[in-house]
Formats: C-alpha cells, sequence, structure tokens
C-alpha cells in the first residue's frame, strides 16, 4: 500500500514521506496499476462548465482544457491496451454545447461521435453529475430516420447492444440517464444509452471509476468482437455459417480489411497488384488515381479462427494481409484456410495477357 500510495503522491506533485528525494515519475505509473486523474477531472468539468458556458467560445481556456487537456489524459489510461483506440473532447462546434463529452473509439467502428458505436463520457452541468456509457452516434440515425423515428430506432439498437453483452451489462445500470437538457443531441444521447454508470462530481474515488472505466472498454471491445449491433440473421448470411461463433470471427475479420485506415496502410505498403493472379489496374486497364481509390481489396490472411473471445485482436501492416483483386478475395473467403495464398494460386485456371500499349500508362 505504501508504494500505492507514493506513485499518486508523486504524479499529483507532491513530496512523498518515503522519497521526497525522487523526480517526479511518469504518468505510466498510474497505467501500471490501473489508476488515472479522469474522475478528478471529469467532477471539475461538471463543476464549472455552466459558468464558463457564460463566457466566450472562442479562445476558451477552458474549452482548450476539455479538448486537450483531458483528452490527453484519457489517451493515457489506454496506453496499453490490447485494442486501438481513438480519443475525443468536445465542448461543442462553434458554440458550448449544452452536454461536453468524451469518448472512446475503435477505428474499426468510427472515428466520429456521429455514426457507430463507442464508450463516451457524458457531462451533465446541471446536476454536476458525469455519467459513463456505452452509446451510439445520433447524428446518422438521425438524418436518415429525423429525430421522433431516430430516437426509437436508438433505444432499439442500444437494446440490442445489452442484449448482446448480458455479462457486463449486469454489472452497470441500464436505466435511463439525465443529461439535464432536452435538446436534440442530448435527447439522442439518452435514448442510445445502453449501459453505463452516474457518478455525483466530487464523490467518486479514481480507483472505483478507472475499474469501471477498463470493464466499460472491455464491452465496448467484446462488442465489436460480437458483431456491434448487425443482426445475427444478416451475419450468418454474409458469412456463410449458422455457427454463433465462426460467423463472428469471419464478420470481424471483414471488419479490420474493411477499415479506411488498414486499407490506406496495406496499399501504400505493398504494390498495387493482387498476390493471386496479378491484376494490375494501372498496366491491365489504365487505371490512375490515388493508392487507396484502386479496384483492388485488403485480405486479412492472419486468421482469427484460433482466437479466443477477449484475446488481443491487434494486426501488423502489412505483414497480416495481402492485396487481392475483387474475384481472388471472393474465391480466397471459399477456402478451408482463408490465408493459404499457395492453394488459391494453384486453383487458377487463367493467365492474364497484357497489350503492350497499356504499358506507357
Amino acid at each position: 500500500m505504501l508504494k500505492l500510495a507514493c506513485f499518486i503522491r508523486i504524479n499529483k506533485s507532491a513530496k512523498c514521506a518515503c522519497c521526497s528525494g525522487l523526480e517526479p515519475v511518469s504518468i505510466s505509473l498510474f497505467l501500471d496499476i490501473g489508476v488515472s486523474m479522469l474522475a478528478e477531472l471529469f467532477s471539475r468539468i461538471a463543476k464549472e462548465y455552466s459558468f464558463e458556458r457564460a463566457r466566450a467560445f472562442t479562445n476558451s481556456p477552458f474549452g482548450n482544457f476539455v479538448r486537450h487537456d483531458v483528452a490527453i489524459e484519457a489517451k493515457k489510461h489506454v496506453l496499453m491496451s490490447p485494442h486501438e483506440l481513438t480519443v475525443k473532447a468536445s465542448v461543442g462546434q462553434g458554440a458550448w454545447a449544452s452536454v461536453p463529452w468524451l469518448a472512446f473509439f475503435d477505428p474499426l467502428v468510427t472515428d466520429s461521435a456521429t455514426k457507430g458505436f463507442y464508450v463516451v463520457v457524458l457531462i451533465n452541468p446541471q446536476n454536476q453529475t458525469f455519467t459513463l456509457s456505452l452509446n451510439q452516434g445520433t447524428t446518422e440515425v438521425f438524418e436518415e430516420f429525423k429525430t421522433a423515428r431516430g430516437l426509437k430506432v436508438l433505444a432499439r439498437r442500444a437494446r440490442d447492444m445489452a442484449d448482446r453483452l448480458p455479462e457486463y451489462a449486469e454489472k452497470f445500470s441500464e436505466a435511463p440517464i439525465d443529461l439535464g437538457s432536452d435538446d436534440r443531441l442530448p435527447a439522442g444521447y439518452v435514448a442510445g444509452h445502453a449501459f453505463g454508470r452516474t457518478y455525483q462530481a466530487d464523490s467518486v474515488s479514481e480507483v472505483e471509476f478507472s475499474a469501471d472505466l477498463n470493464l466499460m472498454l472491455k464491452a465496448y471491445a467484446t462488442l465489436v468482437e460480437r458483431g456491434g449491433t448487425t443482426p445475427t440473421d444478416v451475419m450468418q448470411e454474409e458469412a456463410g455459417s449458422e455457427s454463433i461463433e465462426e460467423t463472428r470471427k469471419y464478420v470481424l475479420s471483414r471488419r479490420i480489411e474493411r477499415s479506411p485506415k488498414v486499407r490506406k496502410g496495406v496499399l501504400k505498403a505493398k504494390p498495387p497488384i493482387c498476390e493471386c493472379c496479378g491484376l494490375n489496374p494501372k498496366n491491365d486497364f489504365g487505371f490512375q488515381g490515388a493508392v487507396e481509390e484502386y479496384p483492388l481489396d485488403v485480405h486479412h490472411a492472419a486468421p482469427l479462427f484460433g482466437l479466443a473471445e477477449g484475446e488481443t485482436r491487434r494486426y501488423r501492416i502489412p505483414q497480416d494481409f495481402l492485396v487481392l483483386c475483387p474475384t481472388c478475395h471472393r474465391m480466397m473467403h471459399k477456402q478451408k484456410d482463408v490465408s493459404d495464398l499457395k492453394a488459391l494460386k494453384a486453383k487458377l485456371r487463367f493467365k492474364i495477357a497484357r497489350i503492350d500499349t497499356f504499358s506507357s500508362f
């Protein structure tokens, strides 16, 4: 216990009786013991936001504090996460938002609070509370279904998310949340809330909040692995399998392949040529354009089929991927071993005959 107290006091720039001669240590020590300063920072936002909101938005030091300082602290908390996460904090775009927030995004699902699903801390300045929530992007839903119907769609999907994560939902609360605002976006956050926990400013310990956040991020990763908000029958049809486990792994692998970040990274690191049949869009079709726009697919060749749920799903770019034309990609997925390029090449019954005039492109 002395060691834990020492770490916490040092990171708060206070001298410790047992090591007062040492220089302040890195925040990474918090990562080692799973504790951060986030609860303290969220408490400050909840208490001070109403006052700051009455002041000018442009160049607000408080706004910069939320967007920059709080976001950096949150990034430190997930630095050692086995899954890649991006963090963003917001107090509004051009004007103060009714409900400031900080969110954790899995790039395989979303990079924005407007779409997909994610973990978010929603702050209620009226009640001086903040809520840790598994939630959804509201803007995309409102654009498709309008507000009234969109709220119902969000609520239904929230129910589906909780049902897909029963072992996590039971450790949090599924009760409706109060954000202190009836504005359109906060109403969407309320409807899109699957489960979470609300804290009163200054009455929650860092240890308690950090433990809850870590558990919620595990729930998030599990939801990604289980197919997110996609209905089971849709996933099974796409995977061509009735096995829930194999279907989920197939869908996750495809989600990795379709990630814009993954695709761009692989196509920049590898020649834009099908690694099976040799199709070269530039030479064979005279295609000209940015590499990421090439009519080629990125195939996740490192199989997930031996990966147990909850294990790391990190991938290496470009080592774990193949560049394939759409036809070869579909044939690869019809193989028992979706990583066996040699077997796929052995099945080829054609060769591409190139016209010399295309070589000038």
